[in-house]
Formats: C-alpha cells, sequence, structure tokens
C-alpha cells in the first residue's frame, strides 16, 4: 500500500483485499485452518465525502480464527486515537486517552473477516491526521490508520467489490448503488431481565432494487460444491436481507429466536453465512418486516447491532439492552 512507512504500518492499516490477499494466500498454500490462537486485526476500509463537506471514514477487522471470538471492553486494550501523521507508528507506543477512546467500536469480535462494519465522520479540516484504531489481542497490539489520503477514497463498487456482493460482480453501476433503508420498531435502548425474551422488530427496504436478487448458480456435483475458492474475496449473492448481532457484550449470552444468519465472512460448507455454499438468500418478508426474539443468561449491558443488506452495501441499527436479575 502506497504511504505507508513502515513494516508495523503495513500490517495494522490493512485494507479488506489486502487482509485476503496475505490471510487467504498463506492459509490457502499451506491449507491451515485455525480454530483458535489467532489475532484479531483492526483493519481500515477508506473513506468518501460526505455532502456537507466532512468526510466518513469506514473501520472493520479482520480475526484470524474459525471459532475463537473475544471481547474487549472499550479500554486500554480497544481504543480510538486522533492524533497527527505518523505520531502512533510505533506499536509500543501508548495512545490510550478515555475522553476520546470510544468510536463506536464494537466489543465483541466474531470470527474471520467482518468488513465495513462501522464509521466515523470526521470534520472538512481533517486534513493529514490520523484517527488510529488500537486492537490488542493473544498479547499482540495490533493498529489501523483511518487518513484521507486519496487512496483510500472508496464507492460503492469499491465495498461490494470488497465484500464480493452480486457474486463479485465488478459492473460500474454498482458506483450508483443505494444501500438498504432500515427502521427500528420501538425504542432504541431497552430494559430486560435475565431470561425474559426480548420482541425485536425492523422494517427494512431496497429502495433501488439493486443488485437485482437472483439465485446463485447451481452446483450440481460434490467435486464443485466442496471445491476450494479460487478467488481472493469471498462471493455472496444479491438480494435483501436482514439479521441481529451482538455487537457489545457476549455474544454467548444472548441466543435469538429464530437463529440469525451470520454476517461474517465464514465461507465453510453449510456455515449459515452468505458467503457459505451453498446458501440461499431467503426472501424477505412481503411486508418488509423482520421478527425475532432474543433470551439473555447473563446481566450486563449490551449493545445489538442489526443489519440489513442488499448483497453490496450496508445499514446498521443498534439497540442497546440493559438485563438485569
Amino acid at each position: 500500500m502506497q504511504g505507508l512507512n513502515t513494516t508495523a504500518r503495513l500490517v495494522g492499516a490493512i485494507s479488506l483485499a489486502a487482509v485476503f490477499l496475505l490471510g487467504t494466500t498463506a492459509q490457502g498454500a499451506q491449507r491451515f485452518m485455525e480454530l483458535t490462537g489467532e489475532v484479531t486485526s483492526p483493519a481500515y476500509e477508506g473513506w468518501w465525502p460526505n455532502d456537507d463537506g466532512t468526510f466518513k471514514l469506514f473501520f472493520g477487522y479482520m480475526n484470524s480464527n474459525w471459532e475463537e471470538t473475544f471481547d474487549i471492553p472499550i479500554g486500554p486494550d480497544n481504543y480510538f486515537s486522533e492524533v497527527g501523521a505518523g505520531a502512533l507508528d510505533d506499536l509500543a507506543k501508548d495512545g490510550f486517552d478515555f475522553a476520546v477512546a470510544d468510536k463506536g467500536q464494537p466489543t465483541h469480535f466474531y470470527p474471520r473477516r467482518n468488513p465495513f462494519l462501522f464509521m466515523i465522520d470526521v470534520p472538512a479540516d481533517f486534513g493529514t491526521r490520523e484517527l488510529v484504531w488500537t486492537l490488542k489481542t493473544q498479547g499482540q497490539t495490533l493498529r489501523a490508520y483511518g487518513t484521507l489520503k486519496a487512496d483510500y477514497r472508496i464507492d460503492p463498487q469499491v465495498i461490494s467489490t470488497e465484500v464480493g456482493g452480486n457474486f463479485g460482480s465488478l459492473s460500474d453501476t454498482l458506483r450508483s448503488n443505494i444501500a438498504p433503508e432500515l427502521r427500528l420498531e420501538g425504542e432504541a435502548s431497552r430494559t430486560v431481565r435475565v431470561g425474559q425474551p426480548l420482541s425485536l422488530a425492523v422494517r427494512a427496504s431496497d429502495p433501488d432494487n439493486y443488485p437485482p436478487p437472483r439465485p446463485a448458480p447451481r452446483m450440481n456435483d460434490i467435486d464443485r460444491l466442496y471445491r476450494p475458492p479460487s478467488s481472493i474475496v469471498a462471493m455472496s449473492g444479491p438480494g435483501l436481507r436482514f439479521s441481529w448481532t451482538v455487537y457489545r457484550g457476549p455474544a454467548k449470552s444472548a441466543e435469538f429466536n429464530p437463529v440469525q444468519f451470520k454476517t461474517y465472512t465464514d465461507t465453510r460448507m453449510y456455515g449459515n453465512s452468505p458467503w457459505s455454499p451453498p446458501y440461499t438468500i431467503p426472501e424477505p418478508p412481503e411486508d418488509g418486516r423482520w421478527e425475532a426474539q432474543v433470551v439473555f443468561n447473563e446481566p450486563g449491558e449490551y449493545v445489538l447491532r442489526g443489519i440489513a443488506s442488499d448483497g453490496s452495501l450496508f445499514t446498521y441499527q443498534n439497540v442497546t439492552v440493559t438485563v438485569t436479575r
């Protein structure tokens, strides 16, 4: 990547394409599939301009494990810093400041690639400053460096391409794609007791119905079905879909009914993920209303994140839940 002047910075500020190029190439060549023991790397995905002159920076992460998850609260192991260019290139340097550490990042980290997971707006005069995400897992510190360098400018087509949307299409018409509309029914902050079902409902729609829903090519033989991915980025099909995840708080303490499909790129067979063959995008409810219940078995503060996707772009809605005894 251009503009990165140290090896540590290259690792920390890795883009989604580079994550898959380095991760899948190395692992694919050696046929390794690590279930546990690997690190989670924060990822800066890129930026685009907002209509008011400000800028939107996109972040995600890569958990190199296929099974192990992490719960890392906002603090010295999971924080943001706003600094001058190069100020946190040294990974040994501590940039933690509680006043600015929380920029809306997750504290629960699912396995594998979770791309374009959250956005941060910066002012029009952000200039050459950097928004740096520091994440420590397995005793290792890694950083992602959010900048407005021209190399990192993206658009909806880039997002679609890097998440394998629309079966990996490179069509220029994806540049004008519109993200799904998503509306939560009820309050964004709830209180519930342990063991008490909490009802959740949203309305979602795809305003431009693009990319148009269509089924995946049929795989009629076992060899083709189980063939390893041939592209760097795993592909998924188009079509409106919605799923709840646990964004903050231990996901193992929350049980959804019905079971929600995975929103991370689990490419294993029958992995209940849009990236896992032979997954079929279900038909949306006729009224555009998705209903679910969640039950918590441990008290605490949780943030649930609802994710609506057309297969290429995403729209998010958070619900904060206080769970009491």
